[in-house]
């Protein structure tokens, strides 16, 4: 007898759904929570606090119903059938325009053709909702309708411009791997990462977004005394400015914007980066290598409804099959990345920028009207960054250590 594949997978997600929304319960009764935590009182004002409690409750309600619609929707798709029938509907269209249905790469190109159209119907209402009503709300939000819709055409377009050569070059690696399929794979998602984040700054980043060179100053000279002191290979220095979209701050003083920079340099110094871009590798290797054992799998593919083994609807499956496992990595990857972010802060401290940066962070919280207080489960499971609470705890507990 064939293993259930659809019905794992769907007993799954509902698992998780109902786990997640249990964190997401407690996390908004911990934004209700009428006072401040107590490291914070003297620090957040009373009428700061009071803007960010209202908005993480607007936002905790806006995650309940989206994420409820996300997980009827997705359940609908695998449980009826809808991946299976979309695919041979995307072949017939195929075959209408006269094309070669029997084409793989055209056939599949066709079919996220038509899952890009599905995604941004089911997506627009939430994200107009997000943008001009809450957002707005809150007094955040500087976007247009027009450079709303802009911005989502810009980002269509890049879609067709990049995904179709991308999908392409995946599904001939696939059809020409052979038993090195892993590895070229791999390769090829290691070279991609490369180029893109070679480009993205060039390129795509500037579509959406103003860079103008800091100007000369008594700012640019911190940053690149202290970037000299660190050998940092500082070439050039830009200010992002995203005030036509949004009016989230990062608005600080001279010594905490160095402050903060101090705290990033430190994840370089230390070469965070270079050990989580190692993971990611390693983590995508697995994953290529896993696809490689199942790919071939006729009861997978029979279990979601398919009588044919399509490429990328095979990676679509094996995503869907080890997601408990992607799952346990993420935590894991969230675990690591908290460590960082405190490693990174005692860098910044021990270079002399502790009281400018405990300033910077708390700045930041109360321009933003980030969530002043959270529920330990749900920002262990969650956050990849430690709450504010407990980075200033830290910061002061190096200082009074260093004091005694």
């Amino acid at each position: 007898m064939a293993f259930p594949y659809l019905e794992a997978v769907l007993g799954f997600m509902i698992f998780m759904y109902l786990f997640e929304t249990y964190l997401d319960i407690r996390q908004h009764a911990a934004l209700k929570l009428p006072n401040l935590p107590k490291p914070l009182e003297g620090v957040i004002s009373r009428e700061k606090f009071e803007k960010a409690r209202a908005y993480s409750i607007d936002k905790s309600y806006f995650h309940f119903i989206h994420e409820a619609v996300t997980i009827l929707m997705d359940t609908a798709i695998l449980y009826f059938g809808l991946l299976p029938w979309f695919w041979k509907l995307s072949g017939n269209l195929v075959a209408y325009l006269g094309l070669d249905a029997e084409n793989e790469i055209i056939h599949t190109l066709s079919f996220l053709a038509g899952v890009m159209i599905w995604s941004q119907i089911t997506d627009l209402p939430f994200s107009l909702y997000s943008t001009f009503v809450i957002e707005a709300r809150h007094g955040f939000n500087k976007q247009t309708i027009w450079l709303f819709f802009r911005d989502m055409f810009k980002g269509i377009c890049l879609s067709i411009l990049l995904g179709p050569p991308i999908v392409s070059a995946i599904i001939f690696i696939v059809q020409k791997g052979g038993p090195y399929l892993a590895i070229y794979l791999w390769a090829f998602m290691f070279v991609l990462s490369l180029v893109m984040m070679t480009l993205y700054p060039i390129l795509i980043a500037p579509l959406f977004n103003k860079f103008t060179p800091l100007p000369d100053g008594e700012l640019r000279k911190k940053i690149e005394k202290l970037a000299a002191s660190l050998k940092f290979p500082l070439k050039k220095l830009f200010v992002v400015d995203g005030s036509t979209r949004s009016s989230h701050s990062n608005c600080k003083n001279e010594e905490e914007v160095v402050a903060v920079i101090a705290h990033e340099l430190g994840h370089w110094k230390l070469n965070h980066t270079m050990y989580s871009f190692i993971a990611i590798q390693i983590l995508t290797f697995l994953q290529f290598g896993g696809y490689t054992l199942v790919r071939n799998s006729k009861d997978l593919f029979e279990s979601f409804g398919f009588d044919s083994q399509p490429i990328l609807i095979g990676l679509i499956i094996f995503q869907h099959t080890v997601i408990p496992l992607q799952h346990l990595v993420n935590f894991g990857l969230n675990l690591v990345s908290r460590a960082f972010e405190f490693q990174a802060d005692a860098f910044a401290k021990k270079l002399g920028y502790a009281k400018a940066l405990r300033a910077g962070l708390i700045k930041l919280q109360e321009e933003n009207l980030s969530a002043m207080n959270t529920d330990p489960w749900y920002s262990a499971y969650h956050y990849s960054h430690p709450p504010l609470v407990e980075r200033l705890s830290a910061i002061e507990e190096a200082d009074s250590k260093k004091e005694n």
